[in-house]
């Protein structure tokens, strides 16, 4: 494919975060959204009404629109409850050549392994969608950071809470909302504590070794979440995450000779944002202009199939993202540590 042809996107799954990647699909240069999937009619038109998605390229079968349209990236948007299984689907068409999946990845370790096996099989690239990882922020948080601006990298600290204006859990109800209903896949792991699981890990350049934590319940699933990753030469994670509170969203990584705040850490799209670099030479501001970090997502993606570059996030670093996830609801279950291996 010339690289000024732009990529053909598909769609699976047309609800609220897909209105995102549809935002991706016209301000990336190198992608155009090429069709969608979805089994509600009603929401398929709705979405194609505002993407501009001619009716003939409107499927409600996934089967359909993968034999049918000739496409390179295929964006899963569907519940995450249904990520393995979609993604498994489409790996083995071999209809696309990447897929781009949103958080998170899948359900369990076991399925993330079957999602990306059966990938490699068919040779198709698969990647999860964690924004934040393309935001010249967070790349160069992780650049500080290396470099030794914080001396040795000792402790991170981060929270995303959503909460706090409402009541108790009855207020969560999980025909309200996918995020408060256990068999769509919701609940304060899968949808916020998963930004901090993966950041954490990227910003330390390791894997836990040790996780622990507690939750709160609501009505179905897990209204909050703490934990504590232990990572190798007794590193630390501290996240804090929840539907039930107030608390905004930040990370904080503490070094030997110093630290770095992030503000609006994760959901900051089309705002100014910066890291406060504080070391004992004094504290310095780096600011970072608005961006569409889904957009900039998008097109790393584009990127990689054009030029052959390793993706940011690897289909071993997906699998690797869903044995912690595994680790956490046993510890919270159980309240024991986990070891990992």
């Amino acid at each position: 494919m010339s690289t000024n042809t732009p990529y053909r996107v598909g769609l699976v799954g047309t609800g609220g975060i897909a209105n995102a990647h549809g935002g991706a699909c016209q301000e990336a240069p190198s992608a155009e959204l090429a069709a969608i999937c979805d089994v509600s009619e009603d929401a398929l038109a709705g979405f194609g009404e505002r993407f501009n998605v001619k009716p003939e390229n409107r499927y409600q079968s996934l089967a359909e629109m993968l034999d049918t349209e000739d496409l390179d990236i295929a964006i899963i948007c569907t519940w995450g409850a249904y990520h393995a299984e979609v993604g498994i689907q489409i790996a083995e068409s071999r209809q696309v050549k990447a897929i781009l999946c949103e958080k998170p990845f899948t359900s369990t370790a076991a399925e993330a392994e079957a999602f990306v096996g059966a990938a490699e099989e068919n040779g198709v690239l698969v990647a999860e969608a964690f924004k934040f990882r393309h935001h010249p922020m967070h790349l160069k948080a992780k650049e500080l950071i290396d470099s030794g601006a914080i001396g040795e990298f000792m402790t991170l600290r981060s929270t995303f809470c959503t909460g706090g204006g409402g009541g108790g859990p009855e207020t969560r109800k999980p025909e309200a909302n996918w995020r408060f209903n256990k068999a769509k896949g919701g609940g304060s792991i899968y949808d916020l504590a998963c930004y901090n699981i993966h950041h954490a890990r990227f910003m330390f350049g390791a894997e836990p070794i040790r996780v622990s934590g507690a939750s709160q319940a609501g009505m179905e699933v897990d209204d909050a979440s703490y934990l504590l990753l232990v990572f190798p030469n007794e590193k630390t994670a501290q996240i804090s995450t929840g539907f039930n509170c107030a608390g905004g969203q930040y990370a904080e990584m503490a070094g030997l000779g110093g630290m770095c705040r992030i503000d609006r850490a994760w959901n900051n799209e089309n705002s100014a944002v910066n890291i406060e670099l504080t070391t004992r030479d004094g504290r310095e501001v780096i600011d970072f202009e608005p961006c569409f970090q889904f957009a900039l997502q998008l097109e790393h993606m584009c990127e990689v199939l054009a030029t052959g570059k390793p993706h940011r996030i690897s289909p071993e670093s997906c699998v690797n993202q869903m044995r912690v996830i595994d680790a956490a609801f046993e510890a919270m279950a159980t309240g024991r540590t986990v070891e990992l291996g």
